[in-house]
């Protein structure tokens, strides 16, 4: 006999009933749009573009490949799971339910800090573009207002409810790929400089060694670019029909986002004049002189705008996503003030506390980050390594449950594949976060040059010490475990 029960949101009662607070106002075409827009293929693109070139050279592009092809079998994994289990606040609820209380705790916590440590990036990745359209020079102390400024912009929308989150998440969607198709364009019909075959020229920045550890360094920008998928189901609870609506925006958000971010980096690769200039460092902003060399000074101004746009709603779908999980945290009494962080709002239906929270501890962090050299690479790095480490134990968990019998039974399954797809997607995630945290800068202090293992190991050491020190793990009576069948 088997206990396989079915889905339910954490409250109790399933999506749509009196469990659930939230309202059903987002439609499919929003719920993608969201999951675009957290992936952003032009924040992380325009991001990190400088910064690949300069460590491996124009073949740094393979690694949106590499990193697609790893994350679409994540994604299959969560659309099977999502499909069974439609919870508000994404892999905590799925890991309570695959797992167990304590292993959803400490997945939500790592989650949990990986979003708000990425919001951080994002915000903070705008602030050159920010002086730019404005006409300021980008400091780094200029670079922190205009990252608190944006984070505070961005909760103020996600304040105003489901409705204008979905309006933002179509308009950014919209902005975006109408964006990076134009600028991509005219890049590659005015200023292409090179052609398609320097994508296999490392133009030396191997030095004497070889490529694969170059490679490996600079494939930040494809691990960056392919997370925000899961964020389509962290709004479970507000979309109709999600078993069907969610894997299929999954899957959706890697196939164009992903087109669309290799496109993006395609036309600035083949763009850039001098690559040996990037690689030196002599230019460490080639995005931007290349968008002033290409269009002048106001058609680089009305790009950075479009680019803004990609930079805000990224932000807003982070929130929307953090502030959920944070408020599932909360309904289930996993954390401390969980009876502020899980009041709603009536008019508005959305977690108010938590938005906010989504907000205070990112600006915190930004603020924070003007005593570390080289920000932006350690914020990113830090975001990259929580975010695959929470998605693997959620990975991890299913393939737990499915060698102890689970079969999804949602309107999306793999069928017999499933299990090779499970163990071949947590194969990935392992490789990816041991090329994220690796120490690549012995020149640099120990501390420096671990700080992205030791960030994680903080957050991991702390969550467990809270975890056991509190018990909240236990509050609550939302199911856990109940995935595997019990005789």
């Amino acid at each position: 006999m088997t206990s396989q029960h079915p889905a339910v949101p954490a409250a109790g009662g399933s999506p749509g009933e009196p469990g659930s607070e939230f309202r059903k106002d987002m439609g499919p075409w929003a719920n993608f749009a969201l999951g675009f827009t957290y992936l952003s293929p032009v924040v992380s693109t325009y991001t990190l573009f400088g910064t690949a070139l300069a460590t491996g050279g124009p073949p740094m592009i393979w690694a949106f490949l590499l990193a697609g092809c790893g994350q679409f079998l994540v994604a299959l994994v969560f659309g099977e799971i999502v499909a069974q289990y439609p919870i508000a606040g994404g892999v905590y609820p799925w890991a309570r339910r695959l797992w167990g209380k304590r292993w959803a705790w400490m997945t939500g916590w790592v989650y949990m800090w990986a979003l708000l440590v990425t919001i951080t990036s994002v915000a903070y990745g705008a602030g050159p573009y920010i002086a730019i359209l404005f006409g300021f020079s980008p400091t780094v102390h200029t670079t922190v207002l205009c990252t608190a400024v944006l984070i505070a912009v961005a909760v103020l929308i996600n304040y105003a409810g489901t409705k204008a989150l979905s309006a933002a998440a179509l308009i950014g969607f919209t902005g975006e790929l109408v964006g990076a198709l134009v600028v991509g364009v005219y890049l590659l019909s005015t200023h292409r400089a090179h052609g398609i075959g320097v994508i296999f020229d490392s133009y030396g920045t191997e030095g004497n060694g070889s490529y694969l550890p170059v490679f490996l360094a600079a494939a930040i920008i494809g691990f960056y670019q392919y997370y925000g998928f899961e964020a389509c189901g962290d709004t479970a609870e507000e979309v109709a029909h999600p078993g069907r609506v969610i894997p299929r925006a999954m899957r959706r958000t890697i196939y164009i986002g992903g087109a669309a971010a290799t496109f993006t980096c395609m036309s600035l690769l083949l763009s850039v004049t001098d690559y040996h200039a990037v690689i030196s460092g002599k230019d460490s902003d080639p995005v931007v002189h290349l968008l002033r060399d290409a269009m002048g000074d106001v058609g680089a101004r009305l790009v950075m705008a479009v680019v803004l746009i990609s930079f805000l709603s990224c932000t807003i779908s982070l929130q929307a996503a953090a502030g959920r999980l944070i408020y599932s945290y909360a309904r289930d009494q996993m954390i401390v003030g969980h009876r502020l962080l899980r009041r709603f709002s009536p008019a508005r239906a959305v977690p108010g506390y938590a938005l906010l929270v989504a907000a205070v501890v990112p600006m915190l962090i930004a603020f924070g980050s003007l005593v570390s050299n080289d920000a932006l690479t350690k914020i990113v790095s830090f975001a990259i390594l929580g975010i695959y480490a929470s998605f693997q134990m959620v990975v991890l968990a299913a393939l737990r449950a499915r060698l102890k019998g689970w079969r999804p039974q949602g309107e999306f399954t793999l069928g017999r594949w499933g299990l090779v797809v499970n163990a071949v997607a947590l194969a990935y995630g392992v490789f990816a976060i041991i090329n994220i945290s690796w120490a690549r800068n012995p020149q640099e202090p120990w501390y420096d040059n671990w700080i992205v293992l030791l960030c994680g190991a903080v957050v991991a050491g702390s969550g467990l010490l809270y975890m056991f020190t509190t018990h909240h793990y236990g509050r609550g009576d939302a199911p856990a475990g109940d995935a595997v069948p019990t005789r």
